[in-house]
């Protein structure tokens, strides 16, 4: 509980089944992918996957917002697509889907043959402020963005009004994110997708929302706040599910499902859980992003006998989108990963 509140203080300073060695089963219908960038990309930008409750300033009602993502496509005739979605980082302060790192890795994919996705979501930014209000008028106000357990841990245990929001982000942060997982799988047939190849990644506070995506349940981050405190869950593809097949972690940390587990009392990891490819800056010095928190999500993974692959970027710190690794760019590690792991068809 000590290290669950320290990370809640923190986090705000932060950022301003297969088993091992096993590859996956494949199944009958394999995408083929293209070894070196060969499509013409199409894009599409600022389509709206859902909708969610945002509080501007110091108002006390919250209204709908629509949540959007840019979606880069092969320009192709296949049929058979597999789909990366990524996660921009940013603190839950604050980013964006148009990160140019983030536009470089989505054109490296489409033009291979992905479906490459990338996703805005609520930060602090869209929550407003609660400087001066009672921990009460708190609760009452986010509930319709927050569970109120969650809202009531972060009161407890954050020591400025800032750490109470970015708490508060964190989990909508990842309501979000479900939900476009959840948008992309009901709008599979439009794109090509094959839904049976999902990559999810992300990048700092994407990582970490990465991380809850592959590994928290399908209801988790979705069923504790009812569509009668937020409406706009009406929006976001209730009835859909999905499967992660493999995840891509940059620079990131396991705190938000240590935020969950203190709260809820669940541990989420099992060996049914998704692969994992991780790439960290050996000297990280962000407090809740440091190497360490790689070393401990690899030894997690090895106990439950996970694939999992772990690039220390030597001598980097946060944020070490230019490193190379053998003269690999993390878009060339990353695809290298992928294409073994899922075993897609490459040409």
């Amino acid at each position: 509980m000590k290290r669950i509140s320290y990370l809640i203080v923190i986090t705000i300073l932060l950022f301003t089944a297969c088993k091992e060695d096993e590859p996956m089963t494949p199944d009958n219908d394999i995408p083929i992918v293209k070894a070196e960038s060969t499509y013409p990309v199409l894009v599409e930008e600022n389509i709206t996957y859902a909708d969610g409750l945002s509080r501007d300033g110091m108002s006390t009602t919250t209204e709908a917002m629509p949540l959007l993502f840019d979606i880069y496509s092969p320009d192709n005739n296949s049929t058979n697509r597999p789909v990366f979605m990524f996660v921009h980082g940013g603190g839950f302060q604050g980013g964006t889907k148009t990160k140019p790192e983030i536009v470089a890795m989505a054109n490296y994919y489409a033009s291979r043959g992905w479906v490459f996705i990338s996703v805005d979501y609520r930060t602090v930014e869209d929550l407003g402020t609660i400087s001066g209000m009672t921990p009460a008028d708190v609760v009452l106000l986010y509930k319709g963005i927050a569970p109120t357990e969650w809202i009531d841990f972060s009161l407890q245990n954050a020591s400025a009004p800032a750490d109470v929001l970015t708490s508060i982000a964190m989990y909508a942060a990842q309501r979000d994110t479900k939900a476009a997982l959840r948008w992309i799988v009901a709008n599979s047939d439009d794109y090509h997708i094959n839904t049976d190849f999902i990559t999810v990644g992300g990048a700092s506070a994407g990582a970490v929302t990465t991380i809850a995506l592959g590994i928290s349940n399908q209801e988790d981050f979705r069923d504790e706040i009812l569509t009668t405190d937020d409406p706009t869950l009406s929006t976001t593809n209730l009835n859909e599910s999905y499967v992660v097949k493999s995840m891509v972690y940059f620079w990131g940390s396991n705190v938000k499902l240590e935020l969950f587990e203190a709260i809820y009392g669940l541990n989420q990891y099992d060996n049914n859980d998704p692969e994992l490819f991780m790439a960290h800056g050996t000297n990280d010095a962000n407090p809740t992003t440091t190497f360490s928190e790689a070393t401990e999500l690899k030894e997690i993974y090895d106990a439950l006998g996970i694939y999992n692959e772990l690039v220390p970027l030597e001598g980097a710190g946060h944020g070490a989108w230019n490193a190379t690794v053998d003269g690999m760019s993390l878009s060339d590690l990353t695809f290298s990963f992928i294409v073994e792991r899922q075993n897609l068809n490459v040409e």
